[in-house]
């Protein structure tokens, strides 16, 4: 999956804009050109083009640091102010609708959106009008919905209401024509793919990184936890619940290489350090995950198994002090690097002078490593991003079933504790409230295993907290951000409230 990945430019259709008749009868061919009608015609090709409409997954990576730098677990840091202003300005809660990186996720995912559209357009009869059936269509199908799911959460968790299309790829002659959707109506397509997906998607796949149906389902009872409607997620998230996931024992195994895909993954965005080139200019379009770059020490040099970085996506002091003692899960999620060096004198260590608003922690779980990056070393890192973990499931689960209406408070502190019992290795610290203290304390436990993976500005959006929790949170504006000013001035789009 991971060199798969790597495919692109297969959905570039080459468009003769032109009215004089010598045009008529030309054929593309003639000139070593490929055409849309090369395509589609036979299994492998729409193989190939599922695994196209992955790509884009990749290209989402500065969504998972904006989740927590937008939140109280992290800051931005960086060399000083100016540096990665967009993500500085995040931090700040000074953001427009200029910031380059709410413009990139937007075309990330609405690449994605079309891509699986293509093939959604073509799934019966290819363009030259022939059907293509071959064994495993459907299933295949199934990761394309997945897919097209995946992107519109994430554009709706965004920016809310969105431009909403999916009956086939847009055009430059669709320029304008499009309007924002009210986010009920694209909740409503993201649901329809995923109970479309879940209905053909096998159990497992043997591709690491293809979606399952348990991805599906999981999903699933994430978006619609996001709707507030519970009973239906508790009773989708307890398929994966009773699926063949189990919790990694020591916790910081899953985010070491040798922890990738493992029995507590339900589904990873799959990144390489194979890429035989590199482009610059193209920082975060998935030549490994751009986003582990960012997180290693300024400068670090020395004997550690650690490899420098750009000091940014730092966590809060706050975030360390929310762990109570005897937790495992703080020091995988943050590295002091003073007390590392205390307690590591076998190790020579130095690093360049603190990062701007410096809070002396590191993100331990994608901190780069030595040896996981090759070719140009700051954009080819390997790491996957775990996207949905079971630890995850069981949380969420938890919530649907404390949260239905009829709570079940028996079975999500059960689902609670399984999570608990890992990151403390004993039951001495199980918990056992109920009804809204319960509901409180699922909600601080997903802060503390989910630390770092890009949903706890999501959390204390969906759960009405963040104007209480976040400084410079604006009540009736912050809640999304900005569309991009692009957006706004091409396609005439309105703007979200505030910006």
């Amino acid at each position: 999956m991971k060199n798969l990945l790597y495919i692109a430019g297969l959905f570039v259709i080459v468009a003769l804009l032109s009215s004089c008749k010598k045009w008529v009868d030309y054929d593309a061919h003639e000139d070593f050109l490929v055409t849309e009608k090369d395509y589609l015609r036979s299994s492998d090709d729409y193989n190939t083009m599922v695994i196209s409409v992955y790509s884009p997954l990749q290209w989402l990576n500065q969504t998972v640091p904006i989740g927590d730098i937008a939140s109280d677990n992290a800051v931005t840091g960086g060399e000083n102010a100016s540096d990665v202003l967009g993500l500085q300005q995040i931090d700040d809660y000074t953001h427009t609708p200029a910031n380059d990186y709410f413009t990139e996720i937007w075309k990330s995912a609405y690449e994605g959106i079309n891509r699986a559209n293509y093939l959604t357009q073509y799934k019966d009869k290819n363009i030259s009008g022939n059907s293509i059936n071959f064994t495993g269509k459907d299933a295949l199908y199934g990761e394309v919905y997945f897919l097209r799911a995946y992107y519109y959460f994430t554009l709706v968790k965004f920016f809310g209401d969105v431009p909403l299309f999916f009956d086939r790829r847009l055009n430059l002659s669709d320029s304008r024509t499009l309007q924002r959707s009210p986010k009920a109506e694209v909740y409503a397509q993201i649901e329809k793919d995923l109970n479309t997906a879940i209905a053909v998607l096998p159990n497992s796949n043997p591709q690491a990184g293809r979606v399952t149906k348990y991805a599906a389902q999981a999903l699933l009872g994430k978006v619609l936890i996001y709707q507030n409607k519970f009973d239906a997620a508790a009773t989708t998230l307890e398929n994966v619940v009773n699926g063949p996931f189990t919790l990694v024992p020591n916790f910081a195994d899953i985010f070491l290489q040798s922890g990738e895909n493992g029995s507590e993954s339900v589904f990873e965005i799959q990144y390489s350090n194979l890429f035989p080139y590199w482009n610059w200019g193209a920082a975060t379009r998935g030549q490994g995950n751009y986003a582990v770059q960012q997180c290693g020490i300024r400068g670090l040099t020395g004997s550690s198994p650690y490899a420098p970085g750009w000091s940014t996506n730092l966590p809060t002091q706050d975030l360390a002090k929310a762990y109570t003692v005897g937790d495992q899960r703080k020091a995988a999620t943050v590295l002091d690097i003073e007390a590392y060096k205390t307690a590591h004198p076998e190790f020579t260590i130095t690093y360049q002078a603190a990062p701007y608003k410096n809070t002396g922690l590191y993100n331990q779980k994608y901190l780069p490593r030595k040896g996981e990056t090759s070719g140009q070393t700051e954009l080819n890192y390997l790491n996957n991003y775990r996207t949905i973990r079971f630890a995850e499931v069981l949380l969420l689960a938890a919530e649907a079933n404390n949260r239905a209406t009829t709570p079940n408070d028996a079975k999500a502190r059960d689902y609670l504790n399984k999570v608990r019992r890992r990151a403390f290795r004993d039951n001495l610290h199980d918990v056992t409230v109920s009804g809204t203290a319960l509901r409180q304390a699922i909600w601080d436990e997903r802060r503390l295993e989910l630390a770092m993976e890009g949903d706890r500005f999501f959390d204390l959006v969906r759960t009405g907290r963040a104007a209480t929790v976040i400084t410079g949170f604006k009540a009736g504006k912050n809640e999304l951000f900005p569309i991009p000013q692009r957006e706004i001035e091409i396609s005439q789009l309105q703007q979200n409230p505030g910006y």
